[in-house]
């Protein structure tokens, strides 16, 4: 699956940037709340549980996250819903672009998007337009340091893995979407450290990007979207090489 999870690899290694940018707390309570819409128990939740597991790993205060399940519950309403949007097209160098956005505005969050993909070389296109590339994953980023490659690799298929990709010290575990929960409880169990388990979309294909100046548009292109408030995920099918990474970082 190499060259499957450029942007997902990406944003975890500068996953303190990101922090830093105060955003990320806003990301996981719209999160929680709409996973909280299908019961406010995490433990007769698992879409809760894991949302919540993913706040904590990036210390959001148990005050906020309460209140996120309190609003997704309807216990409290103290502004205007929250929905879900996704968005289609196409960014430099053609590669195939999803945005799955979380928000109150759609009219904010439509126009901001747009913008994006004007100004800087993509083409927003209609639903389902390049949908069909990408397959609903579960994605688990396990901490490897100082493991045996080959021992976790057998272990991480005994848990039910479909595939696996190495990044340094981690290793991207991927599932099938409903397996996700089941895969993360046996990989804990087994005494690994989940660094976040996540639904991704995964392309089927890449397009591979080898121009310098290509390659950095698709990056600058992503991020912008990314850094927008009600963004929530950016899944592109580029596929960049480590090499050039290093290059441009």
């Amino acid at each position: 699956m190499s060259g499957h999870s450029k942007w997902h690899s990406i944003k975890h290694k500068k996953g303190i940037a990101d922090a830093k940018r105060g955003k990320i707390f806003t990301r996981h309570a719209n999160l929680i709340t709409i996973s909280a819409r299908s019961g406010g128990d995490p433990e007769m939740n698992p879409g809760l549980r894991l949302t919540i597991d993913n706040a904590k790993k990036d210390n959001v205060p148990n005050a906020n996250i309460e209140k996120a399940i309190k609003r997704g519950t309807g216990e409290l309403k103290d502004g205007a819903e929250i929905c879900e949007v996704t968005y289609e097209g196409y960014g430099p160098g053609g590669t195939a672009i999803i945005v799955e956005c979380l928000t109150d505005n759609k009219n904010r969050t439509f126009t901001n998007v747009r913008t994006v993909f004007g100004k800087r070389g993509g083409n927003l296109g209609n639903s389902g337009s390049v949908a069909w590339m990408f397959d609903r994953k579960g994605v688990i980023t396990v901490n490897v340091a100082g493991k045996n490659r080959d021992e976790v690799e057998l272990e991480m298929i005994d848990a039910g893995a479909e595939d696996l990709e190495m990044d340094e010290d981690f290793i991207h575990v991927y599932t099938a979407p409903t397996e996700l929960s089941m895969v993360g409880e046996k990989l804990k169990a087994a005494g690994y450290d989940l660094e976040k388990s996540e639904l991704a979309l995964i392309p089927n294909q890449t397009v591979e990007v080898t121009d310098e100046a290509t390659a950095q548009k698709v990056l600058d292109f992503v991020e912008a979207l990314d850094d927008d408030m009600d963004v929530s995920n950016v899944s592109g099918n580029f596929d960049i090489s480590e090499e050039l990474m290093e290059k441009l970082s």
